[in-house]
């Protein structure tokens, strides 16, 4: 097992009460990441892209992991995680896609778009904090993240 490293984390979400529960879960469960939040796929895009009030790089830094809701407005998840998955300077940023959506359809379309996962949103307090010890394990102390992706 390697040594855990802290990520960034970069959650989308339209949901403050989301946003806020995953926060939570993760101080809860102890997962030690720097968690940043942006509300649609429009707002994802400028922050991966250093646009609008995200052109400042320290406060915008390069996730190592993006927790994504499929369906926001402006722009959803889906077409967001299109958009990233065909720029070649976003594509190795694993996508876990984090939603409420059950919809076989929209897990195929998912996997078919590049997401690194597909998980139906918990439905209590409790159930987040146990997934998100689990992502926290799974992306923080054994997958291996090449380090140039996080020097962008």
């Amino acid at each position: 097992m390697k040594s855990s490293t802290p990520i960034v984390i970069l959650m989308a979400d339209d949901d403050e009460d989301d946003r806020l529960l995953t926060r939570d879960a993760l101080i809860e469960s102890r997962v030690i990441n720097e968690l940043h939040f942006v509300e649609d796929g429009v707002e994802l895009l400028e922050y991966l892209t250093h646009q609008g009030k995200f052109q400042d790089k320290t406060k915008a830094p390069r996730p190592g992991l993006i927790l994504l809701d499929l369906n926001m407005p402006r722009k959803d998840g889906r077409e967001a995680l299109k958009e990233i998955k065909a720029d070649p300077l976003l594509k190795g940023i694993p996508v876990v896609i984090l939603t409420t959506s059950k919809q076989e359809e929209d897990m195929v379309k998912g996997y078919e778009l590049g997401a690194a996962s597909y998980i139906t949103k918990p439905v209590n307090f409790e159930g987040l904090v146990d997934l998100m010890k689990t992502l926290g394990k799974y992306w923080v102390e054994f997958v291996e993240l090449p380090t140039q992706h996080n020097n962008q």
